[in-house]
């Protein structure tokens, strides 16, 4: 029997599992499964009828909301390609992914009608344009419609076409330090696996940890951003009640937790600290939310202030290349009372099918011994299999038949992976290398420290020298130089780890998705 992983299949589990658990988001949307997937099959319908399905590109430009997730299903199971645009990008990036996509229809949320509009002139492709609102709305001229009146006339028991299990799902456009955005695409196969395998590792967790069918899940990192990492895929297809954000402003996330019982969430480390840094955090009871922490490494201070509120909060690994998940932080390791902070934000332990290794320049394999370093690269039955349209790209990505990450690590002996920088940010200092990952975690913990970014600097005679920038409401120079000292005398650094400046900011430059924007930073510093 043919029987082929696709998305739908997800669909279709979920709503056996749970068919009056409920939905919501921001906007005031509260829908049972039963009632979601109508309206999937509504707009697979309504889609269907502007002549969109298999091979057609539907981007969507929306919050975090019901009708996102509608879209994470609808537009794949047409056969047609989700492109999940990440409005946060420049205009000119924004056009340049809308045209390098191809796409054949905008889903725009009239909050970024001013981003999308005079870009119009310039798409030369054919579009079909629909409004998404909160509220009803005038869709403006030339728009085939609003996304709720399309969904009023679609059919709910439209049948979606059957299709191979290789055809592209999804697509969305990841920025580097040089270039135009580059486009990652997945197969139905791949986002099935990818579901599968972070279930496998999540489910099997004594107690309240990991994942569970009863847990109450909410999205912290965007749904542009690589399927919102992948669980709201998994979230319906376990019959999970699941709750959208709409935009990420800190009361109402507060607000969001405490009045639905969120009890799972992911995020990069800058939205938890806003969070938790946010008028009126304290009052809210955080204890019981479980955190994965990714996109960036989980600093151990953030780590501290998090397990101090009670938040069960776990470092993750991945990138947009990877589907995203590769690693997970030892979850069954943490379950005592014990202080666990040191496995809480390790990279943590390949994810079951994925196969790491770290390699020197020749690619050959470094011993598991918790010091020697090399880049990480792996294999999984989920990894993109190249960038769109960019052979060079897909061909530097996969050298020697294996995913190469871009980033430096290690393997201790318990097969516990601990990335110490990315390729690009490491420091090299007379003759050494620094960690600058390291050095903002041993940073991140002290008194005053709200955040931390560590740079290297050219310098004429040691080559580079760590910079410190911190967010601090006082001077916590002498304390960032006193810690680091101390980790140096106890062996934790090397002597060349101590920085030449501490840099006092009002704020860290970030990328569009979150990250902290090291290259910003340094073209900031050369610049002064």
């Amino acid at each position: 029997m043919d029987y082929p992983l696709v998305i739908g299949e997800l669909l279709k589990t979920g709503l056996r599992a749970n068919p009056y658990q409920r939905i919501s988001d921001a906007g005031g949307a509260e829908l049972t499964y039963a009632q979601f997937g109508a309206r999937v099959h509504r707009l697979g319908s309504a889609l269907a009828r502007l002549g969109l399905g298999e091979g057609a590109v539907v981007a969507v430009m929306d919050y975090d909301s019901h009708r996102y997730l509608e879209c994470f299903f609808a537009i794949p199971m047409l056969g047609a390609t989700l492109h999940t645009v990440n409005v946060r990008l420049s205009p000119e990036q924004v056009l340049y992914t809308i045209t390098h996509a191809q796409d054949d229809a905008i889903l725009v949320h009239e909050d970024f009608l001013p981003l999308l509009l005079p870009l119009l002139p310039r798409i030369t492709r054919p579009v079909h344009l629909i409004l998404l609102s909160d509220k009803p709305a005038t869709p403006p001229q030339g728009f085939a419609g609003a996304y709720e009146a399309l969904l009023a006339a679609g059919d709910p028991a439209f049948v979606f076409p059957t299709f191979p299990e290789t055809t592209r799902a999804t697509l969305f456009y990841t920025t580097g330090t040089t270039g135009d955005p580059k486009g990652v695409t997945y197969s139905h196969r791949q986002l099935v696996l990818h579901t599968l395998g972070v279930i496998a590792c999540f489910a099997p967790i004594p107690g309240r940890g990991g994942i569970k069918a009863d847990d109450v899940y909410m999205p912290l990192t965007p749904l542009f951003h690589v399927h919102g990492w992948g669980f709201p895929l998994i979230a319906t297809m376990l019959g999970m009640r699941q709750v959208y954000p709409g935009r990420y402003e800190p009361q109402k996330l507060l607000h969001l937790i405490a009045t639905h019982g969120v009890t799972f969430s992911h995020c990069v480390p800058a939205v938890l600290g806003m969070v938790l840094g946010a008028a009126g955090s304290e009052a809210v009871n955080l204890a019981g939310w479980k955190v994965i922490i990714g996109g960036s490494a989980l600093p151990e201070g953030l780590a501290r202030a998090a397990l101090m509120r009670g938040i069960d909060i776990h470092a993750g690994y991945g990138m947009s290349e990877t589907c995203p998940v590769l690693t997970i932080a030892d979850m069954a390791a943490t379950q005592g009372t014990e202080d666990t902070t040191f496995i809480r934000i390790a990279t943590g332990k390949p994810i079951p099918l994925v196969d790491l290794r770290v390699v020197d320049p020749d690619m050959n394999d470094l011993p598991h011994d918790g010091i020697a370093t090399g880049e990480v690269v792996a294999r999984a039955p989920w990894l993109t299999d190249g960038y769109s349209h960019n052979p060079i790209g897909t061909a530097d990505l996969w050298r020697g038949g294996w995913l190469h990450t871009g980033d430096v690590g290690n393997i201790s002996p318990d097969g516990t992976l601990r990335i110490t920088d990315r390729l690009k940010d490491v420091i090299k200092s007379g003759g050494e290398w620094i960690s600058s990952l390291e050095l903002e975690s041993l940073i991140s913990a002290v008194a005053g420290v709200a955040e931390v970014a560590v740079v290297g600097v050219p310098d004429p005679v040691w080559g580079e020298r760590p910079v410190v920038l911190v967010v601090a409401q006082h001077d916590v120079g002498k304390a960032v130089q006193a810690a680091v000292q101390s980790a140096i005398a106890a062996g934790r650094l090397s002597k060349w780890a101590a920085p030449d400046r501490v840099l006092r900011v009002a704020a860290i430059p970030k990328t569009s998705v979150g990250k902290i924007d090291k290259k910003a930073i340094r073209a900031r510093l050369a610049q002064a």
